[in-house]
């Protein structure tokens, strides 16, 4: 039975295991409410995961300790896993799905656990970790749906508490559900008038429709940036805290999540992994009752694959305007490059990519397309340069 006790038990017990997390202040106008985030980016693992594995394990049995530790993940409750693990001395097996990034499941076995990839999603990998618990003994450490892994995750929300106890509202990214029923429950019981949001990501929206539909909804597949969070059935006890005590839940697209981390690169310098940013990207594109308020934002992690950054990166220029690309239909002549050039230059805007294409159907018979890449402001930044070379004669196609 989960009690507010356990909470500051487990608080006590992760003293020496978890690196503590003060509350930053975001600025920029990004958002219309004084934001504050909770960096759990910048924990050790570059996780909030480290917290309820760290207490499951601690309250483990000496029998369960000698006979080790089996989990699944999507990387961040692996690493854990391990170092929890590592830290009592005894063995783990992680069963992590093959789509997981290398980088997570390198760490994983830094940490000193043993990895076994399952093809498929979390949920695939689920299925396996429980198939050699049972064949082989060990003890199953879940990923969220455990009271005791919900205690450790509460942690998190004493700790704001502790930092900043004035505050309206606290966001919260919602994968199976550990993490918020954790917090959820933590600041209800101690500052019940204080709104809890939980945001997942639009192609793993597993517990957001759950909470729609008043009953538990499994999804037949799952596809997002936001790979610490796609999971495609929430857990049993985590519905039910999520209905008990979670005042609303939304969704955030690819290119919200995308946008939140270029945000957090840029105006905050903290680096997140898509499922820690969904919590900011619900504040930048009002997905909650926020306006004036003071809110805290849980940036759950930070291991984002280094190889995907630079995509996730385009995607949220693009998304702000940042990055554009226009085609322009023109005469196929001498000068036409030149004066788009100096056009876009006047404007501010700075060329970064050009194709030339003679090739299509054009309303000239010497006409010709260009495709322009180009560094932005803003769309209103976009609108000026497409006005100014509307203006001299240069038909924007898209």
């Amino acid at each position: 039975m989960l009690t507010i006790d356990k909470v500051f038990h487990a608080s006590t017990v992760l003293k020496n295991i978890i690196r503590p997390t003060s509350l930053v202040k975001a600025y920029g106008d990004e958002w219309d409410c004084e934001l504050y985030l909770k960096p759990e980016n910048l924990q050790r693992t570059g996780s909030f995961k480290i917290r309820g594995s760290g207490y499951k394990i601690a309250m483990l049995s000496e029998e369960e300790k000698a006979k080790g530790v089996i989990a699944c993940s999507a990387g961040n409750h692996a690493q854990g896993v391990a170092l929890a693990a590592s830290k009592c001395g005894i063995s783990s097996l992680i069963c992590l799905p093959d789509t997981a990034p290398i980088s997570k499941i390198e760490a994983t076995k830094g940490y000193g656990a043993d990895v076994c990839l399952v093809e498929g999603c979390y949920d695939d990998a689920y299925k396996k970790a429980i198939e050699l618990r049972d064949e082989k003994g060990f003890t199953f450490v879940h990923p969220f749906d455990d009271e005791n892994v919900i205690a450790g995750q509460g942690t998190i929300g004493l700790e704001i508490l502790n930092d900043l106890d004035n505050i309206d509202a606290v966001i919260v990214p919602v994968g199976g559900g550990g993490l918020i029923s954790g917090v959820a429950y933590a600041i209800k019981a101690l500052r019940p008038s204080i709104k809890v949001y939980g945001v997942q990501a639009a192609g793993a929206p597993s517990m957001y429709n759950s909470i729609k539909s008043g009953k538990i909804e499994t999804l037949d597949s799952v596809s997002t940036i936001a790979d610490g969070i796609a999971v495609k059935r929430p857990g049993d006890n985590t519905f039910k805290f999520i209905s008990d005590y979670v005042d609303d839940m939304a969704v955030v697209n690819e290119d919200e999540i995308s946008s939140a981390i270029l945000t957090l690169i840029e105006k905050q310098k903290m680096v997140a992994e898509g499922a820690g940013a969904v919590s900011v990207a619900a504040a930048m594109f009002d997905k909650f009752p926020i306006q004036g308020k003071r809110v805290v934002s849980v940036v759950s992690g930070g291991n984002i694959d280094v190889t995907s950054l630079s995509r996730v990166i385009e995607r949220g220029l693009i998304k702000s305007g940042r990055q554009t690309d226009l085609l322009i239909e023109l005469l196929d002549k001498p000068g036409q490059l030149k004066d788009v050039s100096r056009i876009i230059a006047d404007c501010g805007g700075n060329v970064t990519s050009v194709h030339h294409e003679r090739a299509g159907t054009t309303k000239s018979v010497n006409g010709c397309y260009l495709r322009i890449t180009m560094e932005t402001r803003n769309y209103d930044h976009v609108q000026e340069i497409v006005d100014a070379l509307t203006k001299e004669g240069f038909r924007i196609v898209n």
